[in-house]
């Protein structure tokens, strides 16, 4: 049709046309399907049914779907290893390799018998077509993203299991396509495992070494985004190059750079964003248009074929989350929501349908005759829809369950203040308080630059602002909030400090103090000045790599620690970062301080990856030299003088950090002591009732005799 000049043939072959056509898609169907409570993910996948060839012929699967679709694939693959986990996931490996396991098992056997007995399929048919039913792809993953819900240990059992799943899936179809390539010699078997073992070792040792030295050396948001495209790009070819697909080279990558791409960090945030607004769409519109509802219907066989198959997966799937919530004794939302994660079929199931589909048997015929193929994309169809709405309103009752306030957390409202000097440390800083804040509270971010009363030129005014916006340019990055404040006052120290009690403020967060002459102390004027006039947590930070490059967080605390007011926060704060960071988090202190923390962390934080060590000997931190290295964070829990575990050797601390620490990113905190002091009590509520008698005489001896001392 030509309208007013306009080439309007059908299918639409011009890019421009095309790109357009694919984006109102992406925007209008989510708007138009939330109002029928139908979950976005089906929006795209019936958008594209309805523009494709098959439906009204407006768009052709061009190779634009194929790169785009294969991006988005690898993509989902790759944000689904990337958002796990990892201290979870190790929680969780054991439940992750069972529903594997019988996630393949199952399905792959009563699969079997049904294309034996029911379908009269060949063996070689029959066990391919079956190992379709096992496979499956985290097309609803996004829905668990949305909810906030990825890290909940139903969805890494899930994701876990699919890596296990769709590992025997494809070696099944990559032995079944070496059989008839000639290609099935004596060694083939153990070849193509060798080869996925030791590509898989070559993955896991150098992708995490490389991405660390290039986050090392380059900050720039844009070329790190390009970095990490790259290795899962380098990964799935490398998985392909010996034979298996490219969603298993995806993955790992997702998994080996999980600890060096924070949950909380701008990289994360743009990730998510640019798979979730394009390249992941294209891929479900790429299967919706491979879904041929003619061909389907108007033939028998096709349609036996497609139902065989979808009750197969469905029910196959569904026994094996019902055995692994049977075994480990989970509930049933869980199940639920494993179900939902692991029933859509697509990506392996579609490389196998394919390979198939172009192997031709010595008579003539293809493996996988064109029923199968059209009852693939039925499948498809109906197991994402069903995967899609099944993780939906799991996902969404355990987002409203995890949003209830817990009993026992507390109430009191987080608020963190970065105190804003240096340029060069904003960055840093802003990290830092991205990776301890708490991720429920909205408002809790707040950047301050104070300015001297006595110097109102331009010049600080235009620095203060260019200060600010280059930390609310971390947070946006990271979709947080910031609370951008520029004080005019006497001094630095007596801006933040009328700033902390008008704000509400619980934690200051401000770079070390650099020494310029030989008199200067270690922390300087300001940090002293603050410490003299406030009470809350003060966290003085110097970072020489970037937060998300390290690998382990080593906490000296000093004896009586436990019981000072602040001790929960820093605790949550730090347990956040390991968390986050998915670095190990290793705690020097006493014997009894040690009992404290285990019982802390066991009760509020027992997914964090923990090493406890003795330091009896406060006086002498010449111990701590052997075990922090480069890539170390040192956190000093320190106190202000006269508090409950103040000691003299405090005193020492800034010569020490000075002479044997300078070439390690260093945190010093001096705990909040707003609070009336921790007793016992506390410490009690924390145990097991077979604990408690034990630590509660131990527990209130020692408080009375440190009150005492």
């Amino acid at each position: 049709m030509d309208w007013i000049g306009l080439d309007l043939t059908f299918p639409i072959t011009d890019p421009t046309w095309i790109f357009l056509l694919v984006l109102l898609i992406i925007l209008f169907a989510p708007i138009l399907l939330n109002k029928l409570r139908i979950p976005h993910i089906i929006g795209m996948i019936l958008a594209g049914l309805a523009v494709g060839e098959h439906g009204f012929n407006i768009l052709a699967r061009d190779s634009s779907f194929e790169l785009f679709g294969k991006v988005g694939l690898y993509y989902i693959m790759f944000l689904a290893g990337l958002e796990m986990n990892m201290g979870d996931f190790k929680e969780t490996r054991n439940k992750a390799l069972v529903l594997g396991l019988l996630a393949f098992i199952v399905p792959i056997g009563i699969g079997f018998v049904a294309n034996i007995s029911y379908l009269k399929y060949s063996i070689v048919t029959s066990v391919l077509l079956a190992s379709m039913y096992a496979s499956h792809t985290l097309v609803a993953y996004p829905i668990v993203t949305r909810f906030g819900i990825s890290r909940h240990r139903s969805v890494s059992i899930a994701v876990g299991g699919t890596a296990v799943t769709d590992t025997l899936t494809l070696l099944v179809l990559a032995v079944i396509g070496g059989l008839f390539k000639g290609e099935t010699g004596g060694f083939f078997w153990v070849w193509l495992v060798v080869k996925v073992i030791f590509l898989g070792g070559l993955i896991i040792y150098f992708f995490p070494r490389i991405g660390r030295w290039f986050f090392h050396r380059y900050n720039d948001n844009v070329m790190q985004f390009i970095f990490v495209l790259a290795m899962v790009f380098l990964g799935a070819g490398l998985m392909e190059f010996v034979g298996m697909e490219g969603i298993l080279g995806a993955f790992l990558a997702g998994l080996v750079l999980n600890r060096l791409i924070p949950h909380v960090s701008p990289l994360m945030n743009h990730l998510e964003f640019v798979g979730n607004a394009l390249f992941i769409p294209y891929f479900l519109i790429g299967v919706g248009m491979l879904i041929n509802l003619r061909v389907i219907f108007g033939h028998g066989d096709a349609l036996k074929v497609a139902a065989v198959m979808i009750v197969m997966a469905l029910t196959g799937k569904w026994i094996a989350c019902w055995l692994t919530q049977k075994i480990y004794k989970m509930s049933v939302l869980e199940r639920n929501l494993m179900y939902g994660l692991s029933n859509a079929q697509a990506a392996a199931t579609l490389a196998a349908v394919l390979v198939g589909y172009n192997i031709f048997l010595p008579n003539g015929e293809r493996l996988l005759n064109d029923d199968v193929l059209n009852g693939t994309v039925l499948l498809i169809l109906v197991t994402c829809i069903v995967s899609s709405l099944i993780t939906e309103r799991a996902a969404r009752k355990v987002a409203m369950d995890d949003s209830e306030p817990e009993k026992e957390s507390s109430t009191e409202t987080e608020r963190i203040l970065i105190s804003l000097a240096n340029p060069n440390t904003i960055e840093d800083m802003m990290n830092l308080s991205l990776v301890i804040r708490d991720t429920k509270l909205k408002d809790n971010l707040l950047a301050l630059n104070v300015i001297n009363d006595d110097n109102t030129s331009d010049n600080l005014r235009i620095r203060s602002k260019r200060y600010l916006e280059k930390a609310a340019m971390t947070t946006t990055a990271a979709n947080v909030p910031l609370k951008q404040l520029t004080r005019y006052d006497l001094n630095i120290a007596s801006g933040i400090i009328h700033s902390v009690k008008e704000n509400e403020v619980t934690s200051i967060i401000t770079g070390l103090h650099r020494k310029v002459n030989i008199t200067d102390s270690y922390f300087g004027m300001l940090t002293e000045n603050l410490l003299k006039g406030l009470n809350c947590e003060i966290i003085i930070s110097k970072f020489l790599i970037p937060v998300n490059t390290i690998k382990r967080i080593v906490i000296a605390v000093p004896p009586k620690a436990e019981y000072e007011s602040g001790f929960p926060r820093w605790m949550e704060h730090f347990c956040r970062m390991g968390s986050t960071l998915g670095c190990r988090v290793h705690f020097f202190a006493n014997e009894k301080t040690t009992i404290r923390l285990q019982a802390w962390i066991k009760k509020r934080h027992k997914q964090v990856l923990t090493d406890f060590s003795s330091l009896e000997d406060w006086n002498d931190l010449l111990v701590l030299t052997g075990q922090v290295s480069y890539d170390h964070l040192l956190v000093i829990i320190s106190a202000r003088p006269g508090t409950l575990s103040y000691d003299s050797s405090f005193e020492k601390l800034p010569r020490q950090l000075g002479k044997y620490f300078s070439n390690n990113s260093l945190i010093v905190l001096y705990p909040n002591q707003s609070g009336e002091p921790l007793d016992s009590s506390f410490f009690s509520k924390l145990y097991t009732d077979t604990e408690t008698q034990h630590y509660e005489k131990v527990g209130k001896w020692v408080y009375k005799w440190f009150k005492k001392s």
